[in-house]
């Protein structure tokens, strides 16, 4: 084969960066493709040259083969790489690339198909003697009768898994036969959505084991080898958020019974280029296979940090048909590298996803950063909710985890929520910097625990939003100069300037205006605090010093009208000045449930007029490929459904007007 010239990547955001990031160092031109939601990308601008793909969603852009042959086409590319996600593990689109002459960076069609589906991959690991969790198909017929049968066979807890695609989508918890039926059906409406393909089975369940991968990769002469594991096993929604290599919790036998297993799935493949074979791994020392994702991971950077390798570069060299070089067969660990994946949520309200203008993003030099976002840039409900992943690598795990803490603390990101603050509380919690973790310690520590802060964590960072919004307003002022934000006309009161910390109110009441005021926030006085305000030139950013009982901290400050974001020494927080003479707003209708993020409806479950018990699903949103389900918080009679399927919704507006309980109202005697 000859050496790849232009290369069409056929994906977004990081993953998307990452692999122009290598082609280009690799003197590879270098073609991007965006939809019209992603214009104003990164990924847009690093590439060489770009390819419109008109239209919002990944079914109208992303997913389309045929569009993404015809940019390869139009700009001359002889290679297209898949990213991970979207088309990645299609086995029909690498068929229809190598159709048009192009080159597939990854496996063969074939072995794509046969990974594909985690029901016929779990058949030839059988055969290939690598251990697999009991489990069966679900059929064309799910009739409750039917699916209990199957689950008895399977036996419970299980899981219920969509055979195509990865990434937690699809998949169910279910304890026992009672809720087999709609986790069936809700995996499969979820697995069609994300994939195209609603084929589901039923899995053992394993309570609380390790995630781990290896990571292996071929090449055409027919070499397999691994690079060793990693452990993915801080999850939530069957979704990865944390990951490191090695594994705590692999000893050098186990890391060799691993390797000889994942190496011996690759071989019975006849597998070429990046995989990542993943295994549970129980109490006992046990672990059994998962699924071969076909494709490189979103947690490789830390086997690159590890082992010194660009797995994409090594990915580019097989593709183009090269043999793994040396430093790949004689690849060592060394030290230790742990990834968190920055997203784009709210980790206390469920984890849903969060959308908007990213008003600053910005990490320290410290980690490596892979991102698919800058600042100014707007978050949108369409793709998956990952901003960055942040990765540090150190000669121990416990520095690598107190490296990696104390960038996510120090970056500054306003405008969405994200999940920094539970990385950074997960990286500080002593049972994962002791090595425990499996995949139930989300639940074992969940959010609302971890996340438990001081009643005044946020008391100084709200007196210096306060001093340069009192500045800010100050410098715009024509006239009537003296007057702040909170200003009273008695003379004896003290100014009191009301802001927002989430759904959070705090009162910040002042009073002198020189290099030192006496301060109270929500009541509680903190005394005298010396403090100094300096703007940044060129921007609405100011510098305020403070000092209390002799600690000095300094904040950045930046006013975005009634945005107030704080960047100081306990992290960053995003604050709103909360008008003290709104505009009169309508109320909303009593007993309307609202959308809890933007999304789209893809599921109405009942209708208007009918009558519903506590915790009945009403209907169904997805976004960014996640359903979320609206269930009636009380039981009620449903007055009306404001929505319908196929509709976009944004966050708060309003999806049904639920009644109080007709109980008591049913035409019997009346007292």
């Amino acid at each position: 084969m000859s050496p790849i010239r232009t290369l069409l990547v056929a994906n977004r955001g990081e993953i998307a960066c990452r692999v122009l990031r290598t082609a280009r160092g690799m003197g590879i031109g270098t073609v991007a493709v965006f939809s019209d939601a992603d214009v104003d990308a990164p990924h847009v601008a690093q590439a060489d040259r770009a390819v419109r793909l008109p239209g919002v969603s990944p079914a109208d852009t992303y997913l389309r083969g045929d569009l993404l042959v015809a940019a390869a086409r139009r700009t001359g590319a002889d290679a297209v790489h898949p990213g991970y996600g979207f088309l990645s593990e299609n086995a029909a689109f690498a068929r229809q690339v190598g159709d048009a002459g192009l080159t597939f960076v990854g496996p063969a069609p074939d072995v794509i198909a046969a990974m594909g589906s985690k029901i016929r991959a779990k058949a030839l690991m059988t055969a290939a003697g690598v251990p697999v969790l009991p489990g069966a198909t679900v059929g064309e017929a799910t009739d409750p009768a039917g699916l209990a049968a199957l689950g008895a066979g399977v036996g419970y807890p299980l899981l219920v898994k969509a055979s195509a695609g990865g990434g937690g989508r699809g998949m169910r918890i279910v304890t026992g036969p009672a809720g087999l039926v709609e986790a069936v059906a809700g995996a499969r409406r979820e697995a069609a959505s994300a994939f195209g393909d609603d084929t589901v089975f039923l899995e053992r369940y394993l309570l609380d084991p390790r995630h781990i991968e290896v990571q292996i990769f071929g090449d055409q002469a027919g070499t397999v080898l691994h690079l060793f594991e990693r452990e993915c096993s801080v999850q939530r929604r069957f979704q990865k958020v944390i990951e490191e290599a090695p594994s705590p919790a692999v000893g050098p036998e186990l890391r060799e019974r691993l390797g000889a297993a994942a190496t011996a799935a690759g071989r019975a493949l006849g597998y070429v280029g990046a995989g990542t074979v993943e295994f549970v791994l129980d109490a006992a020392g046990d672990f059994f296979f998962l699924e071969v994702n076909t494709r490189l991971q979103v947690e490789h950077p830390v086997t690159e940090l590890v082992t010194g390798l660009d797995l994409v570069r090594l990915q580019l060299l097989v593709a183009q048909g090269d043999p793994l070089p040396p430093e790949v067969t004689g690849a060592r660990l060394a030290g230790h590298a742990i990834e968190a994946r920055l997203y784009a949520e709210d980790p206390l309200h469920d984890f849903l996803p969060t959308t908007g203008r990213l008003r600053a993003f910005a990490v320290p030099d410290t980690v490596r950063t892979d991102a698919g976002f800058r600042a100014g840039q707007t978050v949108t409900p369409y793709y998956d909710a990952l901003l960055a992943k942040v990765v540090a690598v150190g000669p121990t795990r416990a520095e690598a985890a107190a490296t990696l803490a104390a960038a996510l603390r120090d970056s500054r990101l306003h405008g969405v929520r994200t999940n920094r603050d539970l990385l950074v509380a997960v990286l500080s919690e002593p049972e994962f910097l002791a090595g425990g973790t499996d995949t139930g310690y989300l639940d074992r520590h969940p959010p609302a625990d971890l996340l438990k802060e001081p009643v005044d964590r946020w008391d100084e960072a709200a007196v210096a939003a306060v001093l340069a919004l009192r500045a800010d307003r100050r410098r715009q002022a024509s006239v009537q100069v003296a007057v702040t934000a909170g200003w009273r006309n008695v003379v004896s009161g003290d100014p009191t300037v009301r802001l927002r910390a989430g759904g959070d109110p705090m009162a910040v009441r002042t009073r002198g205006t020189g290099e030192e005021v006496e301060v109270w926030v929500d009541g509680r006085p903190l005394g005298l605090v010396g403090a100094t305000v300096h703007g940044v030139p060129g921007a609405d950013s100011y510098r305020v010093s403070l000092e209390r009982d002799g600690l000095r901290q300094g904040f950045l400050v930046t006013v975005d009208d009634d945005h107030l974001d704080v960047h100081g020494p306990a992290g960053s927080v995003d604050l709103i000045w909360v008008d003290p003479l709104p505009a009169p707003a309508a109320a909303d209708v009593a007993g309307s449930l609202l959308a809890p993020m933007p999304g789209l409806v893809v599921r109405v479950e009942t209708a208007a007029g009918q009558p519903v018990q506590a915790g009945q699903a009403l209907l169904v949103v997805e976004a960014m490929k996640m359903e979320h389900t609206v269930r009636a918080p009380h039981a009620g009679v449903l007055e009306a459904v404001l929505v319908a399927v196929g509709e976009q919704v944004d966050v708060g507006q309003r999806l049904v007007v639920l009644g109080e309980s007709a109980e008591g109202h049913d035409g019997g005697d009346s007292p």
